[in-house]
């Protein structure tokens, strides 16, 4: 079977042929790989910043935001069948009896940090023409959602972040979701990551606006701007002009890994305001930040901050659920998202160029 992998300790990306997949136990699925997104983990993986391959291997297929299709179950899989549309989880749980979220099943909270991530730490990817897995990682998907459901996998991720939000303010008893008190998110940067994280805040009721560098109007622009968000250019507004524009801001939400641009907006978050991070930033050097006015906010503002990574079950299937409300309230706008579809031959433009449009996805079954 043909199949994207790269040597992460030398930065070596090709084509390989891997053999079929063995016989299936009683809880494995065999799934035909259809599409793959490509992000900016996978990229990183290919010019060998990050990634490690499963053990006693030298490679590692890259690959971890896919849909499939179920070619065959084992003889005790109850939940999907063949000809089911499936998205696989990434995260995988440790080993270790005394790290309680994985034995919870919640290994995106995982404390012992010998998780693996499919495509990324540890474990084969699904960069590959069929891979098997076991039934509890895989998440069907309404037919209709065919051409977008290798959204699901960063989509889960932002529903995994605002639920999150709304689990911390919880603090507030006065503040309810759908009470008509109006919330202003500010989402930093407008890569698919981000951009999803705004469906998702529009949807919650959130006065949403879009932060990222570049010229108005883009498709980026374009999209947030169709779902009902304001986008404002980095390039062109200050922190201080984003703070006085969006009023006081009780969410951020960092999509970039831009920790300069992070820890600025981090000192105009407003009382009672929780900021998320999601990003990942590079190898950079240092930057000066005033820490003693971001301590002081912290404290007298009851401000809140915390990361998220990685996605649960229950994240995978409410964005499955949401994805579908999404295309049925912003049709265009979704369909917007996915840039284009390579074929699996043109890998190497997609994962050692820069990003070029939004969403790009590797596709077995051609362009």
């Amino acid at each position: 079977m043909r199949a994207v992998a790269v040597v992460p300790a030398t930065g070596v990306l090709s084509l390989v042929d891997r053999p079929e997949v063995p016989v299936l136990e009683p809880y494995q699925v065999r799934v035909r790989s259809l599409d793959v997104g490509v992000c900016g983990t996978d990229r990183e993986i290919a010019c060998a910043r990050y990634g490690t391959p499963p053990a006693g291997q030298s490679e590692l297929i890259i690959g971890h935001e896919a849909l499939g299709e179920v070619l065959e179950v084992g003889t005790r899989v109850t939940r999907v069948s063949p000809g089911d549309l499936v998205v696989p989880a990434v995260r995988r749980p440790c080993s270790d009896p005394a790290c309680a979220a994985c034995v919870a099943k919640r290994p995106d909270f995982c404390a012992s940090g010998d998780f693996a991530e499919r495509g990324i730490l540890r474990a084969d990817g699904f960069l590959i023409e069929q891979f098997v897995d076991e039934e509890e990682y895989l998440h069907t998907v309404p037919a209709g959602l065919r051409q977008l459901g290798v959204l699901i996998e960063p989509l889960s991720l932002a529903e995994k972040a605002i639920a999150q939000y709304w689990n911390i303010q919880s603090r507030l008893s006065w503040l309810s979701r759908g009470q008509g008190h109006e919330l202003n998110a500010v989402v930093l940067g407008a890569g698919p990551v981000g951009l999803l994280g705004c469906l998702v805040l529009v949807a919650h009721g959130f006065r949403t606006t879009v932060v990222s560098r570049g010229e108005a109007p883009d498709p980026r622009s374009n999209f947030a701007e169709s779902i009902g968000a304001t986008f404002l250019s980095a390039d062109h507004h200050s922190p201080d002009e984003i703070a006085e524009q969006v009023g006081p801001i009780d969410l951020v939400y960092e999509a970039t890994g831009a920790s300069a641009l992070a820890f600025k907006m981090l000192e105009r978050l407003g009382t009672n305001g929780v900021f998320i991070l999601t990003g990942v930033p590079g190898r950079k050097g240092p930057i000066e930040i005033d820490s003693s006015r971001v301590m002081r906010n912290l404290v007298l503002k009851n401000q809140l901050v915390f990361a998220s990574v990685a996605a649960s079950h229950d994240d995978y299937l409410a964005a499955v659920r949401d994805l579908a409300r999404f295309h049925e309230r912003w049709p265009d706008a979704l369909d917007s998202l996915i840039s284009g579809r390579y074929p699996i031959e043109t890998f190497r433009d997609l994962l050692c160029g820069e990003s070029r449009d939004m969403k790009e996805v590797l596709s077995f079954e051609g362009a």
